[in-house]
């Protein structure tokens, strides 16, 4: 291993098999060298081994060509010195011709009168790349004058509001992937059946001591009715298990056990025991919920809905108070 060639193989071989592991083995956002990092000794042997051949070749070659008579080992070192000229031939022609310049033994012809004790100067050509670039800038110039300066295109405060608007676009349809992001202010009810049952097997690893399997309530209250202490919906849900209940009487803080998405999980899957009959339900506690953004419509149901039900429990029905609901809706 004594040839540019050798070090230049070696070196991108490293390189192929580094992203050939992570190709095959790369599952996630992180390199796979990340996840498996015993991974690293098994390249290293691999590499070592590549080594080792190249090193092993290079030997090879050496014996060979001490095994030649002394005519053959003319000859080889002719073509190799050739092949070695040869080597990166139009590279070297394509960096020459980039530079439009004369060879040493013609730079006579481009010689000035200046001198300067005994200093000439050439007048060589100005390098392609560079003639071109020049006038590449030239041409943009003139079309950035036209379009801003003449018919008055955006300016830079209004391409500033587009680019973020248009970042705002791609933050928004990322957050809707982005679960863990959610908060009080942007949950949603989830309705997917893998959310729903993640919520179920978080409410009855640590939910169902104090509200029971059923939601019929325990030590907490009953989730199947629509009366809340703290209030329903999916916001306030949320925010309960966030945040914990009432103070000293109350259910503890989750956001330090539970992930954001766990705890929209679990609050989707608690809404879902409304209108459900629980075995042995807890009396009602806290008010009933009224959902501010609902249609006024169903408000009024609901209002109704209210006042039958406890009429239910108290045959004198106030028909004043159901004359006022009326009224207003």
């Amino acid at each position: 291993m004594n040839t540019t060639a050798s070090y230049i193989r070696t070196f991108v071989f490293a390189i192929l098999a580094y992203f050939f592991f992570n190709w095959i083995g790369n599952t996630e956002d992180v390199s796979v060298f990340e996840a498996l990092p015993w991974l690293w000794y098994a390249y290293a042997v691999i590499i070592l081994f590549y080594i080792v051949g190249e090193a092993s070749l290079g030997a090879l070659n050496r014996v060979l060509y001490l095994s030649l008579k002394p005519e053959a080992q003319e000859k080889f070192d002719k073509n190799t010195a050739s092949a070695k000229a040869n080597q990166f031939k139009w590279i070297k022609g394509l960096y020459k011709k980039s530079l439009d310049s004369k060879e040493i033994e013609e730079e006579h012809e481009i010689i000035l009168d200046h001198n300067y004790d005994g200093i000439q100067e050439l007048d060589n050509n100005l390098p392609p790349w560079w003639v071109y670039g020049f006038y590449a800038s030239i041409l943009f110039g003139v079309i950035y004058l036209v379009r801003f300066e003449v018919f008055h295109d955006y300016n830079q405060h209004e391409e500033y509001e587009t680019a973020v608007a248009a970042a705002q676009i791609e933050i928004d349809e990322w957050k809707k992937t982005a679960k863990n992001l959610v908060d009080v202010n942007t949950v949603i009810l989830l309705t997917d059946a893998s959310d729903l049952s993640a919520g179920k097997t978080i409410f009855e690893s640590n939910c169902v001591a104090c509200h029971k399997a059923d939601g019929g309530g325990g030590i907490g209250p009953n989730l199947t009715d629509q009366h809340w202490i703290l209030g329903g919906g999916i916001k306030n849900v949320f925010n309960t298990i966030s945040e914990g209940g009432r103070s000293g009487k109350g259910m503890v803080p989750w956001k330090q056990d539970l992930k954001p998405v766990e705890m929209a999980q679990v609050a989707s899957y608690v809404l879902g025991f409304q209108g459900t009959t629980a075995a042995e339900p807890k009396a009602a506690e806290g008010d009933i919920w009224i959902d501010p953004d609902a249609p006024q419509k169903e408000v009024f149901e609901s209002q109704i809905n209210e006042i039958v039900q406890d009429s239910l429990n108290h045959p004198a029905i106030d028909v004043d108070e159901l004359k006022v609901i009326t009224e207003e809706n």
